[in-house]
């Protein structure tokens, strides 16, 4: 799997022990999530694909329109963020998590991110060498 697009922000982690907020914090973290999603469309979207999970049942954008009271413009938008991402995938109209639980996602940002910036060093170290640095 290849991420094409993915930003970490780094945040204060919840005080409290609480579902609801630890998902937010792990979803804004990814930068999935933020301010500017007033009604928290996209958080409610993994939330749906992420019980889709646990049911074993992927989701079709109409689905997940319905589960989240959301427009499918809106659904479609959203999905298309985090398909580009690489955290959801499309299989043939269906729609899930790349992963089959919260850790491996974290682990699987975290391999992507490691793949990338091992291949910005030699780049790096090319400019320097010719920047005489």
């Amino acid at each position: 799997m290849r991420f094409t697009r993915i930003t970490i922000i780094r945040i204060k982690k919840p005080e409290q022990d609480h579902i609801n907020e630890e998902l937010r914090f792990l979803g804004e973290s990814l930068g999935l999530f933020n301010e500017r999603d007033k009604d928290k469309s996209c958080f409610r979207i993994f939330i749906a694909l992420l019980k889709s999970l646990k049911t074993n049942h992927r989701l079709t954008s109409d689905e997940i329109a319905d589960r989240t009271n959301l427009t499918r413009g809106t659904v479609v938008h959203h999905l298309n963020r985090l398909m580009e991402s690489g955290i959801v995938v499309n299989q043939k109209g269906y729609y899930i998590l790349a992963v089959d639980n919260m850790e491996e996602l974290v682990e699987l940002v975290k391999n992507n991110l490691t793949k990338t910036f091992d291949n910005l060093k030699p780049i790096a170290r090319n400019i320097d060498k010719k920047l005489e640095l």
